[in-house]
């Protein structure tokens, strides 16, 4: 069985093409700068390289019948037809109340999806407009929805809700709603399973950790707390995204500089965060090395932002009242040795005890590493994310007729004796 994972963007599309069968990727690509001159495809062939290739895409659906093209290359292609595709998963980031987990597309889907797109304004049109240009060039293959935030419909009452007039939940769900599902509840199993202990008994704190972050407590195996809001602007600091703030900043600032809500917009997410504080950087690479070399705001920006992340495990902790361990998952989550050292430091009283070699050590996307000593009550674990396994999953399992949702779902990567397979 081939499934195609879709995930689309306002100006790209990433796919990956599996093979569930034999749990092998057989060809990845991404279509960029869609809607703007440049756009390129670039994808691995049959034989493991990489291939570019120039050519205008002035919409989803020319850049899907581009990827069809690559697709299917007489000399570099993964497919001889379309019709070895069983179904394609499209990533969805959001999916409001209504979903609470991976669903089949239909028309009332798609228009369920379109009703809360102002929720995500950034992410869930080109995730439509994606959806939309698949069904137009591949018609005759099953659509599944996999949605950001379904892993976090667990959260109780208490957690999701603002304190703000009651109104606004029931007239235009106003409410957390968490991001990076599939990530937590990746890495929440993976980590069950090294603990040798059921996910429902098992209680984690999970840290994803890339250009966008998000921090989420799991008891019993479900989330019942995450950093990311209404929207993906909230909590951690971000690479250019500001995370927690005092609203009646936007107020002032408004008031200050006379700007328009488009503009308060896209300061918060676009020139915020990292890159707001240093300025110039949002690579947390690029920081590093401008902080070696003695650049105060550089310097401020890891002080920033580790003490939030710091500040996040402690109030999860309280939350959880027993953590067996945390995990960090995700680009810097996975490589950024320093990060992972500034953020834990200080933590023996909660049971956390850094083995700072181990940590040094632990810079791969394929390993699974403790970085904590053998004595610490908490454990830490870097856990490279698969995101795309879970989505493949839920798609198999739809079409199979044996999906419910992700609480009742045991995953192939669940298995003790479970090995990652490169890509």
């Amino acid at each position: 069985m081939i499934i195609l994972a879709l995930n689309c963007g306002s100006s790209s599309v990433k796919y990956k093409l599996f093979k569930w069968g034999q749990k092998k990727t057989l060809t990845k690509g991404t279509i960029e700068r869609i809607g703007i001159t440049g756009s390129f495809i670039s994808y691995s062939t049959i034989s493991g390289t990489e291939k570019k290739l120039e050519k205008d895409c002035p919409d989803h659906r020319t850049a899907l019948q581009l990827m069809v093209e690559a697709l299917l290359d007489q000399e570099v292609g993964a497919l001889k037809n379309l019709s070895e595709i069983a179904a394609i998963g499209h990533r969805v980031v959001h999916g409001g109340e209504k979903f609470k987990s991976s669903v089949l597309i239909n028309q009332e889907v798609v228009e369920a999806i379109k009703s809360v797109q102002d929720l995500a304004p950034l992410h869930n049109p080109p995730n439509i407009m994606g959806i939309e240009a698949a069904q137009e060039v591949l018609p005759n293959v099953p659509h599944i929805a996999v949605f950001d935030t379904a892993f976090h419909q667990t959260m109780p009452e208490k957690a999701y809700l603002y304190a703000v007039p009651y109104e606004w939940y029931g007239m235009y769900g106003v409410r957390r709603y968490g991001f990076h599902g599939t990530s937590h509840l990746y890495v929440s199993r993976r980590a069950a399973v090294i603990l040798g202990k059921p996910p429902s008994e098992t209680n984690l704190i999970t840290m994803h950790i890339g250009n966008g972050v998000s921090v989420c407590a799991i008891k019993d195996g479900i989330s019942v707390d995450t950093s990311m809001g209404l929207t993906p602007l909230e909590g951690a600091v971000m690479g250019t995204r500001s995370g927690d703030i005092d609203p009646a900043i936007i107020l002032f600032m408004i008031e200050k500089e006379g700007f328009y809500v488009e503009e308060v917009d896209s300061i918060l997410n676009k020139k915020s965060g990292l890159f707001g504080i240093t300025g110039k950087y949002m690579d947390r690479r690029d920081i590093e090395k401008a902080a070696s070399d003695g650049d105060k705001r550089s310097q401020l920006a890891i002080e920033i932002e580790s003490y939030r992340l710091r500040k996040y495990i402690g109030s999860y902790v309280a939350a959880l009242g027993k953590v067996d361990a945390l995990v960090f998952t995700a680009g810097a989550g996975e490589m950024n040795w320093k990060l992972r050292a500034k953020v834990l430091e200080g933590l023996e009283s909660l049971g956390i005890v850094l083995d700072k070699k181990r940590n040094e050590m632990a810079i791969s996307r394929e390993k699974e590493t403790l970085i904590t000593t053998d004595d610490s009550a908490v454990k830490v674990y870097v856990i490279p994310t698969d995101e795309e396994l879970v989505f493949v999953e839920d798609v198999v399992a739809i079409l199979e007729g044996r999906y419910e949702n992700h609480v009742h779902h045991t995953y192939t990567f669940e298995d003790p004796k479970f090995k990652r397979k490169n890509d």
